[in-house]
C-alpha cells in the first residue's frame, strides 16, 4: 500500500480519484488547497502527489515549485491532473518540476494505469 496525496479542490474530482486510489489498495491523504499541498507534502512525505492545477490559493504549479524546494518533496513524483489541454501546457507543467500529467475529465481506467506506473518508476 501506498500514501498518495490528492491535491484537488472539486468534491466530485476528489472524490472520484481518492475512491479510485482506494480500491486499489491505496491510502489517501487529501488537500483541497495549494497551501495544504504543501504543508502535507512536506509533513507526511507521500509516495506520489496529484496536483490540480487550477487551486484556489495558490495553484498547482506554485505549489509543486514549493514542493520541489523542500528536501522532503524533491524527489516525490507529482502528477498534474488538468483540464488545461493546449499545446504546450505538458512541457510547461514539465517544466516546474512535475513527473507526469493526467488530463481531466477523469477515466478510471487511464488513472489507474498512469498512477500505476508513476509507482512503478519511484526510486
Amino acid at each position: 500500500m501506498k500514501r498518495i496525496l490528492v491535491v484537488e479542490d472539486n468534491d466530485r474530482n476528489m472524490y472520484l480519484i481518492c475512491f479510485i486510489l482506494e480500491r486499489m489498495g491505496h491510502e489517501t491523504i487529501r488537500a483541497e488547497t495549494g497551501e495544504a499541498g504543501v504543508e502535507l507534502a512536506i509533513r507526511e512525505k507521500p509516495d506520489l502527489i496529484l496536483m490540480d492545477i487550477q487551486l484556489p490559493g495558490i495553484d498547482g504549479q506554485e505549489a509543486t515549485r514549493r514542493i520541489r524546494l523542500s528536501d522532503e518533496g524533491k524527489d516525490v513524483p507529482i502528477v498534474a491532473i488538468t483540464s488545461h489541454a493546449m499545446t504546450g501546457d505538458r512541457e510547461r507543467l514539465l517544466n516546474v518540476g512535475c513527473t507526469g500529467y493526467i488530463e481531466k475529465p477523469i477515466n478510471p481506467e487511464t488513472i489507474m494505469r498512469e498512477i500505476a506506473s508513476f509507482l512503478e518508476a519511484k526510486p
